[in-house]
């Protein structure tokens, strides 16, 4: 896949049901099933900026911002790839697109993910550092990794 066939666009409703199976499918390496009703629960009622990446009309991948005002604080949210399109650089570029929206707002100083030490490389990789790790937060042996990177315009 070259990057040209990859289309990064706004959620809607209708790519509920596609995003809830891409969950599904990185259950459980990367989720525990108690998160499906929390991810229902977000894409309907709590997204803010929230993404597909599709590749020929097909959602592959997702991924949000949620906005932190309060404490200038912006959070990468519930990054999503199906497993097949996984190290194939699709995550890189939804990240990377957030990335660019984020660096337009100067009210954001800081980025934060909430991740698992196993995704924690990939963060590390696009600038993100270790702040916090919690044992079992998400469920038994899915532990919390808190990263964050300043806003690099700023």
């Amino acid at each position: 896949m070259t990057n040209s066939n990859l289309k990064i666009r706004s959620f809607t409703s209708a790519d509920l049901d596609r995003v809830m199976e891409l969950l599904r499918l990185n259950t459980p390496q990367y989720f525990n099933a108690s998160e499906e009703k929390d991810l229902q629960e977000y894409l309907t009622n709590k997204t803010e900026e929230y993404f597909v990446a599709e590749h020929d009309n097909v959602v592959i991948g997702a991924g949000g911002i949620n906005y932190f005002p309060a404490e200038k604080t912006a959070r990468i949210s519930w990054d999503i790839i199906h497993p097949s399109h996984q190290r194939k650089g699709i995550g890189k570029q939804l990240l990377l697109y957030r990335l660019k929206i984020l660096t337009s707002h100067p009210s954001v100083h800081k980025i934060i993910v909430r991740t698992t030490p196993l995704v924690a490389g990939f963060y590390e990789i696009l600038g993100f550092t270790s702040t916090t790790l919690e044992k079992d937060y998400w469920a038994q042996d899915l532990d919390l990794q808190v990263m964050e990177m300043n806003n690099p315009a700023l």
